[in-house]
């Protein structure tokens, strides 16, 4: 992702438009430091002419919505503006923000009304990347798929090695015959199977594949992420040895894809290291791998063009985040079990309670500073992509001898399965464990915990 126009924002914030939102003006800084953030109707052709141009959404005037990135320690200050006809909530999974700007609404602020405003302050905890999201209740599915997304960057202290830094978000779009979104966000059959997957994949602000130059020889950080509402796809690379630096938002130890290709579910966030081929005209090439025989997508193609960079050792990882601990005391922490239910004709449900609205008592509470293990089953047809609010957790494996190189704030479990995350309930607040997929979160499959 390469800005066309930056603004730079007291504060060392910055707001940039990318893709097809690069028409869009940021908007600058009020006299207060806060930058003005109207969701609001827009328009966006996504079909060409003679197709009118779709009714979207947008954020600061932009579909998706602008980069925000800023460095650890500095303060994000935006005034929330709902120009909507009905309530909304910004949130940012994966930052691991204190409970009172978490933006989960109606459990950790109030959702915001029509014609409301609200400031939003704080300061990530963490470096990495991540994703700001829609979280209002039933009408998320519909805010997101209409383009109430955006990436967030906030970056490490220390500069890391890598010659270019290239953020790119999966999204996609349902169209009708009319080149129009379809209006079929509160559909029983799709909400209560595997979600709705939309037929137009797009890279950034514009149709996939997404094509990026490179220097001969160079570094790319790439950071992906997965703003579609249900689309769970592999996504295969060829063409250079890739290393995985960090999951959702998280610094992993590095490690290569088994066969070149790894899973991403809605809302999950990966950087990779790639090295680039140092010849000119080479190309390293992303795809979303077809399902059951159908062709793959191309999704992204990184070419290599002008002077090569000088050559470098083998590809760093990052540094650890220092406020995760090193262990996690299993033999000390205690088990909380979960199960997803339903689906087909029945609406979802976990721990056999639909979810409508946040109910006014905890599933759990988790004393503060507790390791703990949740024990989610998946007693549904359908993949469930379980999200973990306010903390991020170990893969335990089968045999709970140890867990994955990474964290994780959401987890893929496949039906019939049931998967062990551990972590240290170390945030303390009220925060939710549901659905990643908004459409499976209005059919039911949502609750909360609460720290201390």
């Amino acid at each position: 992702m390469i800005p066309t126009r930056r603004t730079l924002l007291s504060g060392g914030l910055a707001a940039a438009a990318w893709g097809l939102s690069a028409r869009a003006q940021v908007p600058a800084l009020a006299v207060d430091g806060f930058l003005p953030f109207e969701v609001s109707p827009s328009r966006l052709r996504l079909a060409p002419s003679p197709a009118d141009p779709a009714s979207t959404l947008s954020y600061a005037g932009a579909t998706p919505g602008p980069l925000l990135r800023l460095k650890k320690g500095e303060e994000l200050k935006l005034r929330l503006v709902n120009k909507l006809a009905e309530p909304t909530a910004l949130s940012f999974p994966g930052l691991r923000a204190a409970n009172a700007s978490a933006g989960y609404g109606g459990l950790t602020q109030p959702r915001l009304q029509p014609g409301a405003s609200a400031d939003i302050r704080f300061s990530p905890p963490d470096s990495g990347f991540n994703l700001y999201l829609p979280h209002a209740g039933a009408t998320d599915a519909g805010q997101q798929g209409r383009g109430l997304f955006g990436p967030i960057i906030v970056e490490e202290a220390n500069k890391v090695d890598a010659d270019q830094d290239v953020a790119i978000v999966l999204s996609d779009w349902s169209l009708d015959e009319r080149g129009q979104i379809k209006d079929d966000f509160g559909d029983p059959a799709l909400a209560r199977g595997p979600g709705r997957k939309g037929g137009l994949v797009f890279a950034n602000g514009e149709a996939a594949p997404l094509r990026v130059s490179a220097r001969p020889g160079a570094r790319i950080r790439l950071r992906l992420g997965n703003a579609a509402t249900a689309r769970l796809t592999n996504v295969g690379i060829d063409g250079a040895r890739t290393f995985i630096v960090a999951v959702d938002g998280q610094p992993s130890e590095p490690f290569e894809p088994l066969r070149n290709q790894f899973p991403m579910g809605p809302g999950a966030r990966f950087e990779l290291m790639v090295d680039m081929p140092r010849a000119s005209g080479a190309s390293v090439r992303l795809a979303l791998k077809g399902d059951a025989g159908a062709p793959d997508q191309a999704f992204v193609t990184i070419v290599t063009d002008g002077e090569p960079v000088p050559e470098r050792g083998a590809a760093p990882g990052l540094a650890a985040n220092p406020l995760l601990p090193a262990e996690i005391a299993l033999e000390a922490s205690r088990r909380y079990d979960f199960t997803v239910s339903g689906g087909g004709a029945a609406p979802f449900a976990l721990n056999g309670v639909t979810f409508v609205d946040w109910s006014p008592k905890p599933a759990f509470v988790i004393p503060r500073g507790a390791p703990s293990v949740f024990a989610i089953a998946n007693k549904t047809a359908v993949v469930q992509a379980m999200r973990l609010g306010g903390h991020v957790a170990r893969l335990l494996h089968s045999m709970d001898d140890g867990w994955e190189p990474y964290w994780r704030d959401t987890i893929l479990i496949q039906p019939g399965r049931t998967a062990h995350v551990a972590f240290v309930a170390d945030n303390p607040g009220k925060w939710p464990i549901e659905s990643a997929i908004p459409e499976h979160r209005a059919a039911g499959v949502g609750g909360w915990f609460q720290v201390g």
